[in-house]
């Protein structure tokens, strides 16, 4: 991705192995900081996942691999570390595919960074074919919806839903983004606005309630990421997807979502067995250390919702774009790869 610095523009990954440390970019400070951190051992690359530090669930995936190379460096019991890397967050499934993938390259004798950085190299390579795919659905002179973050801080590199729009940039089409700000830790206003800055991509941020008011006249297309599909299509992604689901499909607007292959869980037939993840009070009641809610008056804060099959138009992934009702070409490609480890 890119990223500017002061006068100059450096390239970067949201997460890396480098001088035998997990290198990432902590997201919590963008876009006031940018800050690199380095993790020594698999005990801190789990609390980078857990508090956020890294987020997204392909770059969940990608730092939990690293995780376990720093497990195996060290010395660590594998399945203990295995173990704690999976507790750190419930719904992002990649986070289970990625320590499973290494584990199974571990068992294999495999070099553990090596093993690590295939697996970070995968995620970019399915990311830059979803944004070749997705980019045919986005013609010149388009308005795009997006929800959260699911650019390239949430996927190592170029994104899953802002894939398509990057390509789409890059082949010289004008284009305009609507951010949807992602209460509560606004992470479609933080970091999906700083990543379209740092690409000089036109875009609005808009306040969550907005988005009916921009689906009704201006916007053309929606795209959003996901954090896990089910084996019949419904899926969970950032609270607030669900709302823009039905609009799209109230209104006539095409909803897709772009996702690769890791993040299907065809070891669940539908969105209810998927586990929603719920945060603290606090990333609602509070801005930073201020309370802005009356004292006394609690909080429901879901991290994730469920979106059911019928809402999508098609899943945008790195085999190409499927109708829900396709979704076993997924599954052979799934479980080819997994024979491959």
């Amino acid at each position: 991705m890119r990223v500017l610095t002061g006068k100059e523009s450096i390239e970067t990954r949201a997460v890396w192995f480098e001088r035998g440390m997990v290198r990432m970019i902590d997201q919590r400070l963008i876009p006031q900081k940018f800050k690199i951190v380095d993790m020594a051992d698999h005990h801190e690359v789990a609390e980078a996942i857990r508090n956020m530090t890294v987020r997204g669930a392909p770059s969940i995936g990608a730092a939990a691999a690293y995780g376990m190379a720093l497990a195996a460096r060290n010395e660590a019991d594998l399945q203990k570390a295995a173990e704690e890397l999976k507790g750190t967050r419930p719904t992002a499934y990649d986070l289970f595919y990625a320590v499973d993938h290494m584990l199974s390259s571990l068992e294999l004798g495999d070099d553990p960074v090596k093993a690590a950085d295939a697996y970070a190299d995968q995620v970019v390579e399915r990311c830059r074919l979803i944004g070749m795919h997705g980019a045919e659905l986005i013609d010149d002179e388009m308005n795009i919806m997006t929800h959260c973050n699911a650019g390239a801080l949430a996927t190592v590199d170029i994104g899953t839903a802002l894939a398509p729009i990057r390509r789409a940039w890059t082949e010289g089409r004008h284009i305009y983004v609507y951010v949807s700000e992602t209460r509560p830790r606004l992470q479609g206003m933080r970091l999906t606005a700083w990543e379209l800055y740092n690409e000089g991509i036109p875009h609005s941020i808009v306040v969550d309630g907005a988005a009916g008011h921009y689906l009704r006249k201006d916007v053309n297309l929606t795209i959003v990421g996901a954090d896990r599909i089910a084996a019949n299509g419904d899926f969970a992604n950032k609270i607030g997807t669900f709302d823009k689901a039905v609009l799209c499909h109230e209104l006539g607007v095409p909803f897709y979502v772009a996702a690769p292959i890791s993040t299907f869980d065809f070891s669940i037939a539908s969105g209810d067995d998927i586990v929603i993840e719920d945060r603290s009070e606090d990333e609602v009641t509070h801005v930073g250390k201020e309370r802005l809610a009356p004292e006394g008056s609690p909080a429901l804060n879901p991290s994730f919702d469920m979106t059911r099959a019928k809402y999508v138009t098609g899943f945008i992934t790195e085999v190409g774009i499927l109708r829900p009702d396709e979704i076993d070409k997924v599954r052979r490609e799934k479980f080819a790869q997994e024979g491959e480890l």
